[in-house]
């Protein structure tokens, strides 16, 4: 989407819903990011949000959809909001039932006495 693109789908936006504040969130793509402000000043409800360069949860997002869509959605029809809902939950049940735990970072212990004893140190400064 080129920047012009973006500002126009935000005054579609904006227009669509004149009395509210809006939160966008938004990757980290330069068109996101006007070099001047003039825009955001002239629409004080919006608000824009941006995720992390290099850790985008909005890529997990798609990523999750994407494996939804092909197990789940992809060739299905359901006749009502409740069988595609019910789709969906089955869906997340299988996944969450296959995977593994969480991995999770540990520190030794002699690490976290250093890091503690350095947090103390600072302190005390």
């Amino acid at each position: 989407m080129t920047p012009a693109g973006f500002l126009a789908f935000m005054n579609e936006a904006v227009a669509a819903y004149p009395d509210q504040e809006l939160h966008v969130i938004l990757d980290n793509l330069s068109t996101h990011k006007p070099k001047h402000d003039r825009w955001l000043a002239m629409h004080p409800a919006v608000r824009f949000h941006f995720t992390p360069t290099h850790a985008s949860w909005l890529n997990q997002i798609e990523v999750w959809f994407s494996i939804l869509s092909r197990q789940a959605l992809r060739g299905a029809s359901f006749t009502s909001p409740r069988e595609l809902r019910e789709a969906i939950d089955r869906s997340i049940s299988r996944c969450h039932s296959n995977s593994t735990r969480p991995h999770s970072a540990r520190r030794r212990r002699s690490e976290c006495r250093l890091v503690r004893r350095r947090i103390s140190e600072y302190r005390n400064a």
